[in-house]
């Protein structure tokens, strides 16, 4: 009687390394399900929510998906942006990477999510893309190791592309994976990968670049520890993650935010955000942004943020602008200068 076929669950984002480990395992015979979790902070699916198109002008597309399906394998999206990954976000207990990436604690958190996924599924074990020394906070030896612990995968997190450099996983002790057909790349270099897709026939794949995550953009970080240094609480909200993403973000006061639009698509993101929490400010005799002020400003304060938003309206060359002020049934007004190009708004640009 023939041995029962290994089943395994494969964690991809659609980028290349992901693709790859998926081909080798499928490639051994095992049954694979792949999932794709979704953390809120993905650019392409940002833009994609937004209705925008990437730089070089095209739709963005959720490469997980047009992986599993060029593939032909099934892959569950699994949202866990309003779960406690963003708790997990706000106070990582090992720390945050150069910017607002807290690698370690989320790989631990997906690696947690993927196991329990694993037991529903009865799977053998999970499998990832992650190189050992691609990356330089969770792809290091010892990180690799401590994820696998703390997800409570022990054993059972194999890494296909660097099988070769790290300990047998219980799937290879067993027989359910060769470990002879598995891989030893090490490093930050993609060549090995390159040459790999070429020869298994994986041609569709986005260029290697660092990922998808805001949390890694230096300017998204900026905001990200803005926000949370200025709150009692360090807490975060699954739709301040839109709001962070978009327009130019200015420190008033230490409980005061501006946040101007930059284009229309923005204008209209930021409208959604205008809920009566907020002052919403516009310019009603002149084409130009739609703000949003945060916090209670007082008089100067205001009169600050209304210059602003003149400065990057239509009106910006006149001597005065009308910036109008509403929050649910309250309204203001002010008739101000518009500040000039050496106003000195980069010391106080989040």
């Amino acid at each position: 009687m023939a041995a029962p076929r290994a089943k395994a669950i494969g964690m991809i984002s659609g980028g290349l390394d992901s693709t790859l480990a998926l081909k080798l395992i499928q490639d051994q015979g095992v049954e694979v399900k792949a999932i794709n979790f979704y953390t809120g902070f993905c650019i392409t699916e940002t833009q994609r929510r937004l209705g925008g198109r990437s730089r070089d002008g095209k739709i963005p597309r959720n490469e997980a998906l047009r992986a599993g399906a060029d593939l032909g394998v099934e892959v569950e999206l699994v949202d866990i942006s309003a779960s406690g990954y963003l708790d997990i976000v706000a106070n990582p207990r090992y720390g945050y990477g150069a910017n607002a990436n807290p690698c370690v604690d989320c790989r631990i958190f997906m690696m947690a999510e993927a196991r329990k996924i694993m037991e529903r599924e009865g799977a053998d074990f999970v499998f990832t893309g992650e190189v050992l020394g691609q990356r330089p906070k969770s792809q290091r030896r010892d990180t690799l190791a401590l994820i696998e612990k703390q997800s409570g995968l022990s054993g059972r997190l194999l890494r296909p592309l660097s099988a070769k450099l790290l300990p047998p996983t219980l799937a290879e002790q067993e027989g359910k994976v060769d470990r002879e057909r598995l891989l030893g790349i090490s490093g930050r270099g993609r060549k090995d990968q390159i040459e790999l897709a070429a020869r298994l026939g994986v041609t569709d794949y986005p260029q290697p670049a660092g990922g998808c995550c805001f949390l890694t953009d230096e300017a998204f970080g900026r905001k990200f520890h803005d926000l949370l240094d200025h709150r009692d609480v360090r807490k975060i909200e699954r739709d301040e993650i839109v709001l962070l993403a978009t327009g130019r973000h200015f420190r008033i006061a230490e409980r005061v935010k501006l946040v101007v639009g930059r284009t229309e698509g923005e204008n209209l993101v930021l409208e959604r955000f205008a809920d009566g929490r907020r002052w919403r400010l516009d310019t009603p005799a002149h084409l130009g942004p739609l703000a949003l002020v945060e916090g209670e400003p007082d008089y100067d304060q205001r009169v600050l943020a209304s210059r602003i938003v003149a400065r990057y309206g239509k009106g910006r060359s006149e001597d005065t602008v009308q910036v109008r002020w509403t929050r649910g049934d309250e309204e203001d007004a002010f008739e101000v200068p518009p500040l000039g190009e050496d106003a000195g708004l980069e010391a106080i640009r989040v």
